[in-house]
């Protein structure tokens, strides 16, 4: 009994060291201008995501619209956020009114730049449509650099590293 006790104890502080040194993920603090096309109706919730090669959701670098009850009406990205439920207060921001623009810092994991990875913008508003991938890009060392148009309620979105 004491030697698994030892192993135990041994076992445990090997993984509170490695964890303790554990580097952080680098990112890239990127501005993104997101200006919107000129409808009406609700302002849009825009939810800003980083894509894996496989095409599947990694990880949530931005959410406008705070107002979590309206989540689920972004279905593709619910079905990723859903399930983990993490907290978003730090990355998330107002909805955007048509013809309105925003301008956000978004982290991006520099690890995941020129490797095959996409990032997607979702737009929803209430009793309107829904656009998986309103603006979506592989994203790349001269794409963070770029400005690419919409396909809904985004008209385009400008990134700038800084």
């Amino acid at each position: 009994m004491a030697r698994l006790f030892k192993r135990l104890s041994l076992g445990i502080f090997t993984s509170f060291i490695l964890l303790a040194y554990t580097k952080p993920v680098e990112t890239t603090n990127v501005k993104c201008m997101i200006q919107m096309t000129n409808y009406t109706g609700e302002g849009a919730y825009v939810v800003i995501s980083l894509i894996n090669p496989e095409g599947d959701y990694e990880q949530t670098l931005y959410v406008q619209g705070k107002d979590s009850e309206w989540y689920s009406e972004i279905p593709e990205w619910w079905k990723f956020y859903g399930k983990r439920r993490s907290e978003i207060d730090a990355i998330s921001g107002a909805t955007i009114s048509g013809g309105a623009r925003t301008v956000s810092v978004v982290k991006i994991p520099s690890n995941k730049l020129d490797t095959g990875y996409s990032i997607r913008f979702e737009t929803a508003v209430e009793d309107q449509e829904y656009y998986t991938d309103d603006v979506q890009f592989e994203l790349t060392s001269k794409s963070v650099k770029s400005k690419v148009e919409g396909k809904g309620f985004i008209r385009y979105v400008r990134m700038m590293p800084q």
